[in-house]
């Protein structure tokens, strides 16, 4: 049984390694030259949000001597372990340029070369490309512009005012970092939000996925609720709009992960975080945003998330993509035969934990089905 798995991130080792332990021959292919290549590009700053022990893959935990909340670099020397361990040795440098059905199998062609394979899983996530928002007048901004997944470090970024577009989770950590540098730091808040403590009655706030598994997921937004309210107060303290839906309505209907404070509420609150509406143009070095209010700033990071189309790569497969080329299913069996998707949804429990799960899944999956067949 040979299995190809595309992507050597996170998703793409766990994959390898549960295929592995169900009897596959498993190829690896990446674009990038080392595992966990996207973890490398994070900011600096970055811990998990998740805790550790929540956080580990497949088959080897996390060290123990890891702090409850692990760094990028910890993640990586992790990553780096974990393919070790498993012996994957992936082929680096590899291009996708189309997967297509061969028979009963699967014929993936890209700059190594053709391979054929009875699986083939996709696991490059939802964090693939970013996502470039059009702000009118943004390419004449005069001052560097970056998106949330090239910065780095606040030495990558002169001057002293920064502006920061999207409160999500990559905004608001990378405004804290500025502030931590000394930076005037404002950030673009356009909608209504969800948040949530980084831990609730001493419990990692992942944790809590556990209700939506035991429960409707309203049932478990209501519950917790009053303990989110008393932990963290109303976003409308702070200038902010609350979201109509719960946090878990909100992941499991739109795909859309909460905001978890790791000292943004703060920072709001004691006046070291600007909030501002939507923005509407740039004027130079001034953005305009939709009240009217003009601020020059010398720097802008774009943290507006990311997209995934695989259309490109899988032509002429009805039923397996959505219009905008994202998988209709991962983490289980798709309309064609040996084709899989892992971790491209959103999850409560984070993605590494996701990630995991599916990998578990779609190795049993793979499995079962090419013994029947």
């Amino acid at each position: 049984m040979d299995a190809i798995v595309i992507g050597a991130g996170p998703a793409g080792l766990a994959c390898g390694a549960c295929l592995k332990r169900q009897g596959f021959d498993v190829e690896l292919l990446d674009r990038a030259q080392q595992v966990g290549a996207r973890w490398r590009g994070h900011y600096e700053s970055l811990r998990l949000h998740t805790s550790r022990g929540r956080s580990g893959l497949p088959g080897l935990a996390m060290p123990r001597t890891f702090p409850r909340y692990p760094t990028r670099a910890q993640v990586v020397d992790y990553l780096e372990s974990y393919a070790r361990y498993f012996e994957l040795e992936p082929v680096f440098g590899a291009e996708i340029r189309r997967v297509e059905k061969s028979g009963e199998r699967w014929r993936v062609t890209g700059s190594m070369g053709e391979r054929m394979a009875d699986v083939v899983v996709f696991a490059t996530g939802i964090n693939d490309r970013p996502r470039q928002p059009v702000i009118v007048g943004l390419d004449e901004f005069i001052g560097p512009v970056v998106h949330s997944s090239g910065y780095r470090n606040p030495e990558a970024l002169p001057g002293k005012r920064v502006l920061v577009v999207g409160f999500g989770n990559s905004g608001a950590d990378i405004a804290l970092d500025l502030i931590a540098a000394g930076r005037d730091v404002q950030i673009v808040v356009r909608s209504p939000v969800n948040i949530l403590p980084k831990e609730l009655l001493g419990v990692p706030i992942t944790s809590f996925e556990l209700l939506t598994r035991l429960l409707p997921y309203r049932w478990a937004d209501r519950l917790v609720a009053p303990l989110l309210r008393a932990a963290v107060g109303r976003p409308e303290d702070y200038g902010l709009m609350a979201h109509a839906k719960g946090p878990a309505a909100r992941v499991i209907e739109d795909g859309r992960i909460p905001m978890i404070d790791t000292g943004a509420l703060a920072a709001i609150r004691e006046g070291k975080l600007v909030l501002r509406p939507g923005l509407e143009r740039f004027e130079g070095q001034v953005a305009r945003f939709v009240d009217g209010v003009g601020v020059e700033f010398d720097a802008v990071v774009l943290a507006t998330g990311y997209q995934h189309d695989l259309r490109s790569l899988l032509p002429g497969l009805p039923g397996v993509l959505d219009a905008a080329g994202r998988p209709r299913l991962s983490g289980q069996r798709t309309a064609e035969r040996g084709l899989y998707f892992c971790s491209y949804i959103v999850s409560a429990n984070g993605q590494l934990k996701q990630a995991g799960r599916e990998a578990e899944a779609i190795a049993r999956d793979a499995a079962e089905a090419l013994r029947r067949r």
